[in-house]
């Protein structure tokens, strides 16, 4: 397939993948770039729409998993903040109802931390995985090499 390929073609499509990384400067420029570098170019190359396709499914399916993992977590953070529901300005006392109580005899730091610790942890997993597979799919693409991203959620077909 490298033979097939221009060099126009290979750096278009590492540039879509490292164009994520946009996302760092610029507000969703993650999707944002990667968007108009694919719209702009894809009806011209089968490759570029390939890549464009694997980038911005990549940085979905890496969102919807870090929000995922954001709505696990609010519960024990609730729990971890009892007092902030604590207010009656308006005579709704019934945010003080909800309660969620945690036994901290077994773990020092109470057992909120454990799983809070973990969906960190994840948290972090996920990124390093986006700046591995972005580089290397960005190494990939430039050298002429398909490259399908990992826990990849096919969005755009």
């Amino acid at each position: 397939m490298t033979e097939t390929l221009t060099k126009h073609e290979r750096n278009l499509a590492a540039v879509i993948h490292a164009s994520t990384f946009s996302k760092f400067f610029i507000p969703f420029g993650n999707f944002i770039l990667p968007l108009v570098l694919w719209t702009a170019n894809k009806k011209e190359h089968e490759f570029v729409d390939h890549n464009g396709k694997q980038a911005l499914n990549f940085q979905i399916s890496l969102l919807l998993y870090s929000i995922v993992l954001g709505i696990i977590s609010i519960p024990f953070f609730i729990g971890f903040f009892p007092d902030v529901f604590d207010f009656d300005p308006f005579g709704f006392n019934h945010l003080n109802d909800f309660n969620i109580s945690f036994d901290s005899d077994d773990f020092r730091f109470g057992s909120w931390l454990l799983p809070v610790g973990i969906a960190g942890l994840l948290q972090g997993a996920l990124f390093i995985v986006n700046i591995v597979y972005t580089i290397l799919a960005t190494i990939r693409t430039n050298e002429g090499q398909t490259f399908e991203y990992p826990i990849t959620i096919k969005f755009i077909k």
